[in-house]
């Protein structure tokens, strides 16, 4: 019995090992099973989210894209003032290429006969504003006075836009930049060479091509280098377009997957059109240039229509790898790659013989580095900025696309600096001085459009604004709202007014003693109004403004448009006030404008992303000084030009020809000013240094020959001398041609303008004995 009890459970160990067995194999396979259904269910929603994070993305909106700013269009009319080489300029700049026949849009041919010139243009058409304008191939022939007729196929045109210049944008926060395009956009070259490089199975397969990495690496091993690779576009606009550049096993698979998603969801169209936009083609600083539409500009300043074969063969050639074939960096690496690219499109049949040949022999054709940069004038893309920022958020401007069409003319800005740039250099040379900066303002009379903007010698820098941000005593530019303050009270005074030019000394506060003094160090005793001005006396300046009251002076200074601070002290007469060259040309502005005030624009207009008009900047027009007051202060500001301390700059301009401004020198020759205008254009330029360091500089020896440089480059028409019906000359006796009553004395004073007297007025003769104000007027008269 006890065997028997023992040997039993034995018996059933042996039985129960099997069980055991077959339970963890069991086990297994469940929990197997589970792991699989697991992988399975995460594998699922993992395809389930990369499938919606593919959808949403493309569906919606695929990219930020910023804001473009664009200059004033050139418009052509017969009779516009207008030389070959200005218009020749504006064609370069906007990218037109020279030719022998004109047959597409983007190209030029030139005849001349004699003194006149025939162009022969085919314009691009553009999106503007006010509507569309179509490609159009017109003739305009300048002669000695400008455009002397505008046709289309012997036909009369009224007028004739060329595109606009972009001259920069506001980019996203990862300064990203395209320019969308369509597929029915693109040259077939351009397609067709991207499949035959990049993926020439992209119609067949289904986002990923096991026969194309096969092919891609045959091809390779015949050609000695990587012409091929082995993703396909779709793998490639995957990892492009919503992954990162990590190399791994998992993100290789994720790009596989969504790959094919995108293929299942989307055409080959539409893939591929995206692709064209997305592709990374460059680096412009900190821009990146992504897709061909804007590398096309990029690279050559031409639309990717206009592309020819090489240029397609240097693009293509560019997506495998943009840094690597800089075409400026690595020239001679880009020409290699760009011609391994040409001899595939031969290969396939893209190409003729005398095409591939002739292409392979071509230069890269690139444009010069500076000419492709980020904002082509930045100072004045930072006033656009600005006064954007009073209407729109700044997400909107560097996400929406937006349009902006600006009042900047190409043609006065690069005059300007280079009025600027090659002036700074000879004064420089000239009075052996260095590091003299200088910045100018530009606009329409009239319009208050801002036509150039330079805030530094070297235009093309972005950094310290000089035109709007440095903010300088003007000096003597203050003086004519001093006079106009003055000529505002017509019952008490007028040019022929006398005004006691002797010492001043007013005591501060504190005690100190305020004596200013005339630049020549000497006393005029009792001048006439206009001669105080005309000279710059400080001391009849100051007494006047004294007498007219300091508040009222201010007043006058407001109402032409400045809203900065005003110190209430005697020297503000004289300029102790502190500028910005754009603030002068505002308060200038009003004075050129025969007393209406209109604030300073930059932009005319903004459209959304599909040319739906956001907002309209409009004249905002207000009549703040009497027509005849600022029609006699600019009667004395034409005689600053031709008698005063500007009369050197009749050297550079017909002597028929009307202008008027004004000389400003700080204290030690610090800052050198000059504000003038003719009929048409304002500008204010100003020299100096950063530091405030004295220079060897006044107003008519630094800032009036940067104005001059760039005036007498100007097309332009004079001041307006015909005084407006309210305008009396009840100061002068038209009888005798004599100053009357108190003025007539000294016969201090005849107008520049002989028509506003009778014809015996020449027999006027002065009679001071003052020599030198006796030469200075009768010169008027001999």
């Amino acid at each position: 019995m006890t065997k028997r009890r023992t040997q039993a459970p034995r018996r059933r160990a042996r039985k129960q090992k099997p069980n055991a067995k077959r339970h963890g194999r069991s086990l297994f396979k469940i929990l197997l099973t589970y792991a699989v259904l697991a992988g399975l269910i995460v594998g699922g929603l993992w395809v389930v989210y990369l499938d919606f994070v593919v959808r949403d993305k493309f569906d919606g909106k695929k990219w930020s894209l910023p804001a473009r700013v664009y200059a004033r269009p050139l418009e052509l009319y017969e009779g516009l003032a207008l030389t070959p080489n200005l218009l020749e300029r504006e064609l370069n700049a906007l990218g037109y290429r020279p030719v022998e026949s004109v047959t597409r849009p983007g190209y030029f041919s030139r005849h001349s006969a004699g003194s006149y010139t025939r162009y022969r243009i085919y314009s691009r058409g553009f999106e503007f504003w006010d509507g569309r304008d179509k490609a159009l191939r017109f003739d305009v022939v300048l002669g000695p006075s400008g455009v002397a007729s505008l046709t289309t196929n012997d036909e009369p045109l009224p007028l004739v836009r060329l595109e606009p210049e972009q001259i920069g944008g506001i980019y996203p926060t990862q300064a990203e930049d395209r320019l969308l395009v369509q597929l029915s956009d693109l040259p077939p070259l351009l397609g067709e060479t991207l499949l035959a490089v990049e993926d020439k199975n992209f119609l067949d397969h289904y986002g990923i091509s096991p026969t194309g990495i096969v092919r891609a690496a045959w091809v390779n091993l015949q050609s000695g280098q990587v012409v091929q690779g082995g993703s396909t576009l779709t793998q490639q606009l995957v990892k492009n377009f919503y992954l990162t550049h990590e190399r791994s096993l998992t993100r290789k698979a994720q790009e596989a997957i969504m790959s094919v998603l995108l293929e299942l969801h989307y055409s080959k169209s539409e893939i591929l059109e995206t692709y064209i936009n997305e592709v990374y083609l460059g680096q412009s600083g900190a821009r990146a240039i992504h897709g061909f539409a804007l590398a096309s500009q990029y690279y050559f300043r031409q639309p990717v229509s206009e592309l020819n074969a090489q240029q397609v063969a240097l693009l293509v050639g560019l997506v495998k790898g943009a840094s690597f074939y800089n075409p400026w960096r690595n020239p001679e690496r880009a020409k290699k790659r760009r011609d391994l690219v040409l001899t595939v499109m031969h290969r396939e049949g893209l190409l003729s013989d005398p095409q591939f040949k002739s292409a392979q022999t071509a230069p890269l054709g690139v444009v010069e580095p500076g000419q492709n940069s980020q904002s082509t004038y930045p100072a004045f893309v930072d006033l656009v900025k600005r006064q954007l920022a009073r209407d729109y958020k700044e997400e909107d401007l560097r996400s929406e696309g937006l349009r902006i069409f600006t009042t900047l003319s190409p043609m006065v800005q690069r005059q300007a600096e280079e009025a600027v740039a090659k002036r700074l250099d000879n004064l420089e040379s000239a009075y052996k001085v260095d590091n003299l900066q200088a910045s100018m303002v530009v606009t329409s009379v009239g319009a208050a459009e801002v036509l150039a903007l330079v805030g530094d010698r070297s235009p093309r820098y972005a950094g310290f604004n000089r035109a709007l941000d440095a903010e300088r005593p003007v000096g003597s530019l203050i003086k004519p709202f001093v006079y106009l303050t003055a000529l505002e009270q017509p019952a008490n005074y007028n040019l022929g007014t006398p005004v006691s030019d002797e010492p001043v000394t007013v005591q501060s506060d504190d005690g100190t003693l305020w004596e200013p003094q005339n630049y020549s160090r000497e006393s005029h005793g009792q001048v006439p109004l206009i001669e105080s001005l005309v000279h710059s006396y400080n001391q009849g300046t100051a007494r006047l403004g004294m007498q007219l009251g300091l508040r009222q002076v201010a007043q006058t200074i407001q109402r032409a448009g400045f809203e900065g601070y005003i110190p209430p002290v005697p020297a503000m007469t004289l300029g102790a006030i502190d500028m910005s060259p754009y603030e002068v040309a505002g308060i200038y502005h009003t004075l050129a404008a025969e007393g209406t005030y209109t604030p300073l624009r930059a932009i005319r207009d903004v459209l959304t992303a599909t040319g739906e008009p956001l907002k309209r900047y409009p004249l905002q027009i207000q009549q703040r000084f009497s027509s005849a007051g600022v029609f006699e202060l600019q009667y004395a500001l034409q005689a600053v030009l031709r008698e005063g301390t500007g009369r050197q700059v009749y050297h550079r301009f017909p002597a028929d020809l009307p202008l008027a401004g004004k000389t400003g020198t700080t204290n030690d020759q610090r800052d050198s000013w000059f504000a003038g205008f003719s009929g048409e254009h304002l500008a204010v330029s100003w020299v100096g240094r950063d530091d405030n360091s004295e220079t060897p500089l006044t107003g008519s020896g630094g800032a009036l020959k940067v104005w001059a440089d760039l005036m007498s480059q100007l097309p332009t028409r004079g001041v307006n001398t015909q005084p407006p019906e309210s305008v009396t000359f009840d100061w002068l006796d038209r009888d005798s041609g004599m100053l009357s009553a108190e003025g007539c004395e000294g016969a201090m004073w005849v107008p520049l303008h002989t028509d506003y007297l009778p014809a015996d007025a020449v027999d006027c003769r002065l009679n001071r004995e003052d020599e030198g104000s006796r030469g200075w007027w009768q010169r008027f008269w001999n």
